[in-house]
């Protein structure tokens, strides 16, 4: 008796669990991750002092529901261009970007050490 219900156990909870993953990676990668965030229209760029990295901003319009946002794009220049979105910030319409050194760059007062650090207004 103790083996079948260890089987049926088994048997209902492998396809629980396959789902609730899956289900999580599908929240994740649509909701949640910066690299699925709209593109929006181009509003300007600056180049790190060493030409390392340039951080582009996009302006994205979630129509008549929602504000305007700005989007961020690191794009690593010695990296075949390779890009990361690095800012995500809600209600805002401009981009103000400056550099205070090769890896650290200021966007909307908001500080970033690139690459590692970025802003996503969702979370904070």
């Amino acid at each position: 008796m103790k083996r079948n219900l260890k089987i049926i156990l088994l048997v209902v909870s492998i396809p629980i669990t396959l789902i609730v993953v899956l289900l999580g990676i599908f929240v994740y990668t649509f909701f949640v991750s910066m690299e699925s965030l709209p593109k929006g229209e181009f509003l300007t760029e600056e180049s790190s002092p060493d030409g390392k990295y340039t951080l582009k901003a996009y302006i994205t319009n979630g129509g008549a529901t929602t504000s305007y946002a700005i989007r961020g794009e690191l794009v690593f220049n010695e990296k075949n261009g390779k890009t990361k979105n690095i800012y995500w910030d809600y209600r805002e319409e401009v981009a103000e970007i400056s550099w205070v050194d090769n890896d650290t760059v200021i966007i909307n007062k908001r500080t970033l050490n690139v690459p590692k650090e970025k802003y996503d207004f969702r979370f904070h």
